[in-house]
């Protein structure tokens, strides 16, 4: 048993799960399953086409093991509000502008809604759902007070000034003043968005109150009341569910050959984190392509070319040009997906030789390529639980906010790892008692939770 190990960790996941005949439980429920390693890649055949659609299907899967009601399932299924707002902006040249916004809070059973705001040219009001269930089910998995939101705005943040940005942000905040706050909805940074985008946001939200409100937001910078060990949370829960899912298999983590599909705020860091914990980095990618090299790539340097605006990453001379698909099937004990959504899919879920994925990124395999991988016998750490570092970090902020009592990085990095590694300890006796994925272990322990905590509350009126 780890240092950070529950002392009984089973124990503790049976309480977690609700009793059959507390939560609702009525005969089990039938749903539509998911439904085949070195053969060429191959279009992707019908699936659930949309990330809604698999997180829908994730929670099927979840209530019938959990022999949950019909009744039940809905409340589960159902977000709890959603709003669609325009987002008026006047360009640096004097036009006008209209975009378009979103924010959902799927579940607010255990708490106020926590979740990120993303700027994204694909962002519509199906993806947010996703994500906004996607969050419920993080937050219960690894046990903070939260229901779970997210939000965006439908736009390419490359195309447009930091000005414009800036009052994109706070027309957007100005909208969400009346539905979010410490107490109700706390938003974060997303893909598109960063510290700045929140320090915009507290600002006008802080306004509209009259007072600074440190704890509407976090991901804050740390001028503003944000935590230390924030920038990277997301990327040191990668980590440590790595080091977890290694420990479990009993492999040393040193010579480890890992590859990262994604270079962004997640992926970068968590390469970085994984090299400098001695794994061998053989290939990282971005949108348009990367770079591997199979005696490991020297990630330290490659971050500082990258960030050094030196794109793409095809150009890094020390190692060759890789695609993202080819990437994906490498010969490689970590697999990181940490782009966006169905990187994995049906068509070319079969082509991935990785003996662990674990998903960095929200929703990047789809439920017919979890078959597959499965089928395979690969073992996917899930991104509830493998991405969760993020999410508990800022829940470490929101609590320094109100308690007006900061932490050092050194208490931050602790609690996270153990934190991290307890979910995952807790995940891994389900799935072993239950003799299922890793996933629908996870989705088991969360979707109870949530499913407890409406029973617990019951009805109004």
């Amino acid at each position: 048993m780890s240092a950070t190990q529950a002392p009984d960790a089973g124990a503790e996941v049976t309480a977690g799960l609700p009793d059959p005949d507390e939560a609702g439980i009525s005969a089990p429920r039938t749903t539509e399953g998911p439904g085949e390693r070195d053969r060429p890649l191959k279009a992707a055949p019908a699936e659930p086409s949309t990330p809604c659609a698999w997180a829908m299907a994730q929670l099927s899967e979840a209530a019938r093991s959990l022999r949950l009601d019909e009744g039940t399932i809905q409340l589960l299924a159902t977000p709890r509000r959603e709003f669609t707002v325009s987002v008026p902006v006047r360009r640096d040249d004097g036009r006008i502008e209209v975009l378009t916004g979103f924010r959902v809070q799927h579940n607010l059973a255990r708490g106020p809604a926590k979740g990120g705001i993303r700027y994204h040219p694909a962002v519509d009001l199906d993806e947010i759902r996703a994500l906004a269930m996607w969050m419920t089910w993080k937050c219960a998995l690894i046990g903070v007070p939260y229901g779970g939101g997210k939000g965006g705005i439908r736009l390419d943040p490359s195309a447009y000034s930091g000005p414009e940005l800036e009052r994109i942000t706070r027309r957007y905040a100005s909208e969400m003043v009346p539905i979010t706050g410490p107490e109700t909805d706390i938003p974060a940074p997303d893909v598109g968005t960063d510290e700045q985008t929140m320090a915009w946001f507290m600002d006008t939200f802080s306004t509209h109150r009259g007072h600074t409100v440190p704890g509407s937001v976090t991901g804050k910078p740390l001028s503003l009341g944000g935590s230390h060990g924030r920038r990277g949370a997301t990327s040191r829960g990668v980590l440590h569910a790595t080091l977890a899912a290694l420990r479990e298999a009993s492999l040393d983590v040193r010579g480890r050959t890992v590859a990262v599909q994604g270079f962004g705020k997640v992926g970068a860091p968590a390469a970085l984190y994984l090299h400098r914990q001695g794994c061998r980095v053989v290939a990282v990618s971005d949108v348009q392509g990367g770079t591997h090299n199979a005696l490991g790539l020297a990630v330290d340097d490659l971050v500082a070319y990258y960030e050094g605006g030196a794109n793409p990453l095809a150009g890094y001379p020390g190692g060759d040009h890789i695609t993202n698909e080819e990437l994906l099937g490498l010969d490689v004990d970590v697999l990181v997906p940490a782009a966006l959504e169905g990187a994995i899919h049906g068509g070319n879920a079969d082509a991935v030789r990785a003996r662990f994925v674990v998903e960095g990124a929200n929703g990047p395999t789809t439920p017919e390529a979890d078959a597959v991988l499965n089928g395979n016998n690969t073992i996917v750490v899930p991104d509830i639980l493998a991405n969760a570092g993020g999410v508990a970090v800022s829940y470490f902020e929101w609590v320094q906010g109100l308690q007006a009592y900061y932490w050092t990085e050194l208490q931050v990095d602790n609690r996270l790892r153990t934190l991290m590694f307890r979910a995952y300890d807790e995940v891994s006796a389900v799935a072993a008692e239950r003799r299922v994925p890793l996933r629908t272990a996870a989705h088991m322990i969360a979707v109870g939770r949530v499913a407890e905590a409406e029973r617990a509350r019951g009805l109004y009126p």
